[in-house]
């Protein structure tokens, strides 16, 4: 199936590949400017939203570190190190392939934002889905690296932004305790 999208990938117009190799990044920017929206929204909310929309990107970060560690010890070459040609340069071959990190964020990122804000849930989820996908169409990721990963962003950081709520919705409150006008 690699082949067969990287084949196809190449047959396309010079601006979708432009688009595919800058959209994933920019998607990701998106997603923080996104994150700084939810928090504006959530500054007058209840604490425990706000500390919800500051556990996200902390979860995205958590599922980031776990993909990297799971690529220390799986060390899968790049399929694009196979003499393959490929609409992106390949990585170094110190860059492992699986998990791909980029679905990882992309995911985590998208699942996160649709605990703060579920109503962004029909845009940020195929964003992130589109994204994921991208990796395979510039040729540096294999369809299992970035089902993998988007696997993994999409429950590690909810469920790491969920499981340390508790414990940043005191400093969230003692934060607006303090800045509040007396």
């Amino acid at each position: 199936m690699y082949y067969d999208i990287v084949d196809f990938a190449r047959t396309t117009p010079g601006w979708l590949h432009t688009l595919a190799e800058v959209g994933t990044d920019a998607g990701l920017f998106l997603f923080v400017a996104l994150f700084g929206v939810a928090a504006f929204r959530a500054w007058r909310a209840p604490a425990r939203d706000l500390a919800l929309v500051i556990a996200g990107p902390a979860g995205v970060v958590f599922a980031y570190v776990v993909s990297e560690v799971i690529k220390i010890f799986i060390r899968e070459d790049r399929p694009c190190r196979g003499g393959v040609a490929t609409i992106a340069a390949c990585p170094p071959p110190d860059d492992w392939s699986f998990p791909s990190n980029h679905s990882v964020i992309a995911a985590g990122a998208a699942a996160t934002l649709v605990l703060v804000w579920r109503a962004l849930a029909w845009a940020v989820l195929p964003l992130a889905a589109v994204m994921a996908f991208s990796r395979v169409f510039v040729g540096v990721h294999y369809p299992h690296d970035v089902a993998v990963g988007f696997l993994l962003g999409l429950v590690l950081a909810p469920m790491f932004a969920l499981l340390v709520v508790g414990a940043v919705t005191p400093a969230v409150r003692l934060a607006r305790t303090r800045l509040s006008p007396r």
